[in-house]
C-alpha cells in the first residue's frame, strides 16, 4: 500500500472550485431575479447559514454564491485560487447584495482560510466608493463606522465591527441552541429563539480573529436590517424534516429577524442537488413537498413501519420538526399538519404500530399536536380532531 498520503475530501486551494464556481454564480443570479419578479426590487441584505459539510460535498457552492451576491469572483491560476477581483457595477448589471453569514461549528473548524478570505473581499467591498444604492455593503459600513467612532471606539476597531459579517458558536460549540427549547417547550415567543440564537451564535469571526468574539449586538444588528434567509441544500439523501440543523438554523434566523424588525423575512431554501439546473425556492414551498411526497405518503409510512421501534420514533421526529418550523419559522399551513394527524394518529392501524413498538413516541406526537393547538400555531380542520386528540390525552 501507498504511504506517506493524508486522506481529503476538498484541495484548500481550490475553493471554491471551478464547478461551485458556476453553480454558486448561475443560483446567486436566478435568486436575485426570482426576487426582483415576486417584490419589484432588488434584494439588498440577506443572511446566508453555511455548512461545514456541504462545503466538502460540493467544493463551496455556498461559498460561491455569496462571492456572486457581493460581485466578487475568484482570480485562478490553473486549477489554484490566487485571488479574487471586486467586478464593477458596470459588468454586474445590478447592485451588490450586502451578506451576512451564519456559519456552522463545523465550518468554522474545517474552513479557518475560507474565513479569512471572505473577510477580506468582505472589507475590500465594504471600503469600494459606490453609491449607497449600489453597494448596501458599503453604505452600511461608512454608517456604521461614523457611529462607533461615535460612541467611542477607535478607528480601527470601528472599521472591523463595521466589516464584521461572519457570525457562529463560540470554538467548541456547535449547532444554533434552539434544540432545547422546543424539546422542553420552554419559551413564549420569538424573543425566546432570538435570545438563544444570539447567545449561542453571536461569535464573531474574521481574518484577524479566527477564536472568536462574542458580539452578539453586532449579530443583532446585521439581522435587523436582513430581507432574507438564505439556505441551501445539495443532496436528497434526507429532508428538512428528518434532522433537526435545519430548524434550528432557518427557524432561528427567521424568529430573530422576525423579532429585531418587527417583519417576516422571505426564507429561501434552494435546491442544489441537480448542478445544471438549481432551482430557488421558499422553505414554505419545501415543507410542503416533502408534507406530500414523504411525510404523508402511505408509501413510506408503510416502509418505515418496517423498522419497528426506530421507524416509530421516525414518524414523532418528522411531527416535532414540523412543529418546530410553525413556531419559529411560520411557514406551516394548517393542513399539513391535519395530513400528518390523520396519517399518523387517526389511522388506527399506524397509531396501534407506534404504540407498540414505541409507546414514549406516540406520547410525545400526541403532545406535540396538543402543543401546536395550544400555541395557536394549528387550529384542526376537523372537530373529531380535537375530539380523538383528548381522548388519547386521557382528557
Amino acid at each position: 500500500l501507498p504511504t506517506g498520503r493524508n486522506f481529503y475530501s476538498v484541495d484548500m486551494r481550490d475553493i471554491p472550485s471551478k464547478a461551485a464556481w458556476q453553480l454558486g454564480m448561475q443560483s446567486a443570479d436566478l435568486l436575485l431575479k426570482t426576487h426582483l419578479q415576486q417584490y419589484g426590487n432588488h434584494l439588498q441584505r440577506v443572511v446566508i447559514s453555511m455548512w461545514g459539510t456541504a462545503q466538502m460535498r460540493t467544493g463551496g457552492e455556498d461559498i460561491a454564491q455569496v462571492m456572486a451576491l457581493m460581485g466578487v469572483q475568484p482570480i485562478r491560476q490553473h486549477s489554484r485560487i490566487t485571488g479574487y477581483q471586486i467586478l464593477p457595477l458596470s459588468m454586474l448589471e445590478r447592485p451588490r447584495v450586502d451578506v451576512t453569514i451564519r456559519i456552522s461549528g463545523f465550518f468554522r473548524d474545517a474552513f479557518p482560510n475560507v474565513i479569512r478570505q471572505l473577510s477580506e473581499m468582505i472589507q475590500a467591498v465594504a471600503m469600494r466608493d459606490e453609491a449607497d444604492s449600489d453597494n448596501p455593503l458599503a453604505q452600511a459600513y461608512r454608517s456604521d463606522n461614523a457611529l462607533y467612532q461615535k460612541q467611542g471606539l477607535d478607528a480601527e476597531m470601528a472599521a472591523q465591527y463595521a466589516c464584521q459579517r461572519i457570525f457562529g458558536a463560540e470554538p467548541g460549540s456547535y449547532g444554533a441552541g434552539l434544540q432545547h427549547l422546543i424539546a422542553s417547550g420552554n419559551w413564549q415567543n420569538d424573543k425566546d429563539f432570538a435570545d438563544i440564537f444570539l447567545r449561542w451564535g453571536g461569535f464573531a469571526y474574521n481574518g484577524a480573529n479566527l477564536q472568536g468574539q462574542a458580539l452578539p449586538d453586532l449579530l443583532q444588528a446585521r439581522l435587523t436590517k436582513s430581507e432574507a434567509v438564505i439556505h441551501n441544500q445539495d443532496n436528497r439523501e434526507h429532508d428538512i424534516l428528518d434532522s433537526d440543523d435545519y430548524y434550528q438554523f432557518e427557524g432561528g434566523l427567521a424568529a430573530s429577524i422576525r423579532h429585531f424588525s418587527g417583519t417576516q423575512p422571505e426564507i429561501y431554501h434552494n435546491d442544489h442537488s441537480n448542478p445544471s439546473a438549481p432551482h430557488i425556492g421558499t422553505l414554505k414551498q419545501e415543507i410542503a413537498r416533502i408534507v406530500h411526497a414523504r411525510a404523508a405518503n402511505p408509501k413510506w409510512i408503510k416502509a418505515i413501519m418496517q423498522h419497528g421501534y426506530k421507524g416509530a420514533f421516525e414518524i414523532a421526529a418528522t411531527v416535532e420538526y414540523l412543529f418546530a418550523f410553525a413556531a419559529t419559522a411560520r411557514v406551516v399551513e394548517p393542513q399539513q399538519f391535519d395530513r400528518l394527524f390523520q396519517a399518523y394518529v387517526a389511522d388506527e392501524e399506524v397509531r396501534d404500530f407506534i404504540k407498540q413498538y414505541n409507546p414514549q413516541a406516540l406520547e410525545d406526537m400526541l403532545n406535540r399536536f396538543d402543543e401546536a393547538v395550544r400555541r395557536d400555531l394549528w387550529h384542526p380542520h376537523r372537530n373529531s380532531t380535537n375530539e380523538l386528540l383528548a381522548q388519547l390525552l386521557g382528557r
